[in-house]
């Protein structure tokens, strides 16, 4: 394998990594990445989604006692089925549109230019979002039920619905499908560590799904050749991934999501003057 080649692998697995569950979009991130090292095409949007398979083995190792307790409890524990419901339900609305309309996103907005403004809007709202959450005693729109809410255990089937439809916003590149699930439960009414451990979860089937479904539509183009570098995307993306979700998870028991929203909004504006400037040539 070209040492170039393995090293922009590298680069992007580590991107995929450190931004998939952080409210910033890691598709965003990866679509400007590749374009700055020059690493784009269709096999390289397959790769994109394949090495969010090393950000699923993270959370799933992070969560490996939790995972084996609802596994064990499936056919006995009511709270470990009403988790597995929640995410079935949660899961669906991201799934059903992004089949049928994931062709036309991709051709559409799958570019610089709509995920620097797609990096702006998610900045604004989560803004918004976190100045209405400090403003008020409870989270926003919280009712008494959302207020007895205390772990992932207490979720309802509204409640992982609401998530859900939360969650298909994510589906705009630039948006961020962890920004979305998370500021949508704290609109929701969700505790944010609640809200940012269901969004670990969710992301187990929502990841897994897209990796296998574009697998399966890019199979024709993929070859027993492909391997080594989808495995050191995977392999760089997994450790990248599993360090930020060491450090979110202490991160938001003390500080809110503000941070994140000034970087997008700055990040933003920074791709948008480049592009116009023609300072970056960003490729398509």
């Amino acid at each position: 394998m070209d040492l170039i080649l393995a090293l922009k692998a590298i680069i992007m697995g580590i991107v995929e990594g450190f931004t998939e569950f952080l409210p910033i979009s890691s598709t965003g991130h990866l679509i400007l990445a590749g374009s700055l090292l020059n690493f784009t095409g269709e096999n390289i949007k397959v790769f994109e989604i394949a090495i969010q398979a090393g950000a699923i083995f993270a959370v799933c190792w992070e969560y490996r006692v939790k995972i084996a307790s609802v596994l064990a409890g499936l056919f006995s524990d009511a709270n470990a089925q009403r988790l597995v419901r929640n995410v079935v339900i949660a899961f669906m609305p991201a799934a059903v549109l992004g089949v049928l309309f994931n062709a036309k996103i991709k051709a559409v907005l799958f570019a610089p230019v709509p995920v620097a403004l797609a990096f702006i809007v998610g900045g604004l709202i989560i803004l918004w979002v976190e100045r209405k959450h400090q403003r008020s005693d409870v989270p926003v729109t919280a009712t008494t039920a959302a207020a007895s809410i205390h772990s992932m255990d207490d979720l309802t089937a509204v409640d992982a619905l609401k998530i859900g439809l939360a969650q298909v916003f994510a589906l705009i590149p630039g948006t961020s499908r962890s920004g979305s699930t998370i500021i949508g439960g704290m609109l929701f009414g969700l505790p944010r560590q609640v809200a940012t451990e269901f969004s670990f979860f969710l992301a187990i089937p929502t990841l897994l799904g897209a990796t296998v479904y574009s697998l399966y539509k890019a199979r024709d183009l993929l070859s027993a050749a492909d391997i080594p570098l989808f495995g050191l995307g995977t392999l760089a993306a997994f450790v990248s991934a599993f360090l930020c979700v060491r450090w979110l998870l202490r991160y938001i028991s003390s500080h809110d999501f503000t941070v994140f929203a000034w970087y997008r909004i700055a990040f933003g504006i920074l791709i948008l003057i480049t592009a116009h400037f023609d300072l970056v040539m960003w490729a398509d």
